[in-house]
């Protein structure tokens, strides 16, 4: 089945490169990667500057970015890399549970968050499951995280969370207007205002953030 963790879509072995300023996390992933059935270290990086050079060399098919590095961060490397080398595939490796590095890591194109004191078996199995092409970190996750920590909604008017409610059962702009009678504007600026507060950007953002508390209400019942 294509995107099974075992079948990568990768003919040979997965060429992995790793970026991290320190050598000791280096060498220990890099250890877990090469002892890992079907996949090796190809290069490894302390640096943005470095890693870059060293990435156009080898065109690793997954890289393992940490977040801080000396000469920048690793979501100013995975801009660059997107741009560069568009096949690569980046897994973000950082010891950092932080919603706003999350979504950075979402915009550039990062397929997989891990935290660093993830079990080397698991990073090995997440390698698999990017290298075959699925993608681990997605807009649902993010929201979902949110939808477990403090209620963003707090803030929301009466009118606000009627709506709110309404694009999570799948309206429109129009049908929520009908249903509440009032004019389509007036939904439009109800929306601009939830985003704002919510700190969303997108009306898509509102519809996975309803679906991830419903599900998590679902599931603590």
């Amino acid at each position: 089945m294509p995107g099974s963790l075992n079948e990568p879509r990768i003919s040979g072995d997965i060429n992995v490169m790793i970026v991290d300023d320190h050598e000791v996390v280096r060498r220990g992933i890099a250890e877990v990667v090469d002892r890992s059935d079907g996949m090796r270290v190809v290069a490894e990086a302390g640096t943005v500057a470095e890693a870059l050079r060293r990435a156009v060399l080898v065109n690793p098919h997954v890289i393992l970015v940490d977040l801080r590095l000396p000469d920048g961060t690793g979501i100013d490397l995975m801009s660059q890399l997107k741009a560069m080398l568009p096949t690569i595939r980046p897994v973000v490796l950082t010891s950092f549970d932080d919603d706003d590095a999350l979504a950075a890591a979402l915009e550039v194109g990062a397929a997989a968050f891990l935290l660093k004191n993830v079990r080397g078996a698991e990073i090995a199995e997440v390698i698999r499951a990017v290298a075959s092409g699925r993608t681990l970190l997605d807009e649902r996750t993010l929201t979902r995280r949110r939808a477990d920590h403090d209620d963003p909604t707090a803030d929301l008017t009466p009118s606000e969370h009627k709506v709110l409610q309404l694009i999570g059962e799948g309206l429109s702009n129009r049908e929520i207007a009908e249903r509440l009678g009032v004019a389509e504007k007036t939904v439009k600026n109800h929306i601009t205002s939830l985003l704002a507060k919510m700190g969303l950007q997108r009306r898509t953002q509102v519809a996975a953030w309803v679906a991830a508390k419903e599900s998590s209400s679902w599931r603590t019942q």
